[in-house]
């Protein structure tokens, strides 16, 4: 497959954070930003894909610099109007080049989209700076709601990638904590710590629903306490998802590494 074609290949993935599914990838995405800020480094922040820049606009604060790339124009499009002091390319990692070297590159959800997963690791630490960490998450192919769909029928194995994966969110592969790690080994870098975002329950489009619509309210034997100190039982349930994830990271919706050269 020629660069362009991968290119036109990616431009062709409809999916986007803010448009699909968007309370719980909000959610999820803010946690995710939150879990790269706890091992950010230095003074500037290369990420890659930006996508829609939201999760890049919650990092952003945090850093002098800022750096984001894309291969859609699409998503490109989208990450302008979040991110207008940014400086943004339109390209794949494969072919960014830059003499830039960055203290904290982010590449979140993307090692299961790219042709050659091992090319792409190498190419993010070549562009660190000599103290710098790269954080990199996946989605858990051995997540909890999915470990379920398998044991309900519902998926045939933990790996299996659903026409979603495969058309809209152009997935060509399912990682496991195990497989992401042997990846950044095979890769020649170096693990220096590995954790997990967001103990999740249920799928996607059910969690979202969920978000939208469930009985967060005392008195409806919900999620509140009935007679106590009211709180806002959504974004508890969503904090207190994160934390339980910390203390099960395989359990997770997404792992994630922090690697250096």
């Amino acid at each position: 497959m020629s660069e362009q074609t991968e290119k036109e290949l990616q431009e062709g993935f409809s999916w986007a954070r803010s448009q699909m599914f968007a309370d719980y990838n909000a959610v999820l995405g803010m946690y995710q930003g939150l879990a790269c800020l706890e091992h950010a480094r230095g003074e500037s922040l290369l990420d890659m894909p930006c996508g829609d820049g939201l999760v890049t606009a919650l990092m952003a604060p945090r850093f002098k610099r800022v750096v984001g790339l894309d291969a859609s124009s699409k998503h490109l499009a989208l990450a302008k109007r979040n991110l207008p002091d940014a400086e943004l390319h339109e390209c794949l990692i494969e072919d960014f080049s830059t003499e830039e070297r960055f203290d904290t590159i982010t590449m979140i959800n993307v090692l299961e989209h790219v042709a050659d997963p091992i090319d792409v690791l190498q190419k993010a630490a070549s562009l660190l700076s000599a103290e710098g960490v790269l954080i990199v998450h996946v989605p858990n192919a051995r997540a909890i709601n999915r470990r379920l769909a398998v044991l309900m029928g519902t998926l045939t194995s933990c790996e299996e990638l659903s026409p979603f994966d495969i058309n809209i969110a152009g997935h060509r592969r399912s990682y496991s904590m195990k497989t992401f790690t042997d990846d950044i080994t095979a890769a020649g870098l170096k693990i220096e710590k590995t954790g997990g975002v967001f103990y999740k329950m249920l799928s996607t489009p059910q969690i979202d629903w969920f978000l939208k619509n469930g009985l967060w309210e005392d008195g409806g034997f919900g999620w509140g306490r009935v007679g106590g100190p009211q709180k806002n039982w959504k974004e508890e349930f969503c904090r207190a998802s994160y934390e339980l994830g910390k203390e099960h990271p395989e359990d997770c919706n997404v792992v994630y590494a922090c690697i250096t050269k």
